[in-house]
């Protein structure tokens, strides 16, 4: 059975599923990327784990939400990393008590990449791969009570999803192998080094989600989705949203929305 709570929190099975902070399919255009990334919690028995854990501007954000939920990053068993891009993979040491799972090829790729050029927290990836805490793991190995990881390149070379067997649906953590519907449905992305290996990896993708009717897709910078009949579906509604100081008056802002209605 599964049941929804306003599109951010999902009961399937034996696993509750809260979509701690949604992501974003949109770009700055100005100001460097904008890094509003996926965060999700699973909570099975008495183990917790965090698919990703966003970068700093979501560092606060992510504790309140926590907390929303009666929880502290001390609380939560697992970190599950999708990959070592500083939007996904920063807030690991926020988690004192987790395992943090990533592949192993990504890791071995990350750390291997020139510094201060990339998309990859070179520090970061430094210290946890000298942290008691790290748990690299390959394609198809289980990570998490019920969920296993798949190797999935094109934004990356270790890329991996993360896929939920709950029973009768299924859920897909699919990081930035996919990111948003567009990808999604077009098989192309705007963000891989080979487009071929990342359409594969997109249909790849596809297979895990079809593999039983109404299981959930979580990307990595947009909301869940399944799918009804053939089409996408999204769950929940998106909230994003810019105050600014545009004024002489502290007091006064300019709200400026970055959502539109997308239909169903």
């Amino acid at each position: 059975m599964i049941t929804q709570e306003k599109g951010k929190k999902f009961h399937i099975g034996n696993f509750e599923i809260d979509v701690v902070v949604h992501g974003f399919p949109g770009k700055s255009v100005c100001h460097g990327p904008l890094g509003f990334s996926t965060v999700a919690l699973v909570r099975h028995g008495d183990r917790l784990a965090l698919v990703d854990v966003g970068g700093f501007g979501q560092r606060l954000l992510l504790q309140d939400r926590l907390s929303e939920l009666g929880l502290t990053p001390s609380d939560v068993t697992d970190v599950l990393l999708t990959h070592s891009h500083y939007d996904h993979a920063i807030n690991w040491l926020l988690f004192p008590n987790a395992n943090v799972v990533i592949g192993n090829d990504e890791l071995e790729w990350a750390l291997e990449q020139p510094w201060g050029e990339t998309f990859v927290p070179e520090l970061y990836v430094r210290e946890l791969q000298q942290s008691s805490q790290l748990r690299e793991v390959e394609s198809g190995n289980e990570v998490f009570p019920g969920i296993t990881a798949h190797m999935t390149p094109g934004h990356t070379p270790g890329s991996l999803i993360f896929v939920l067997e709950a029973g009768e649906r299924d859920v897909v953590f699919t990081g930035d192998a996919c990111k948003n519907r567009a990808e999604l449905v077009s098989r192309t992305a705007d963000m891989t080094y080979d487009a071929e290996v990342t359409r594969a990896s997109i249909e790849t993708i596809w297979k895990f989600w079809s593999h039983r009717p109404g299981s959930i897709l979580v990307p990595g910078h947009d909301l869940p989705m399944v799918q009804d009949n053939g089409k996408v579906r999204y769950l929940g509604e998106r909230e994003a949203a810019i105050k600014a100081w545009y004024s002489d008056d502290l007091n006064k802002t300019t709200v400026i929305s970055l959502t539109e209605s997308h239909g169903r």
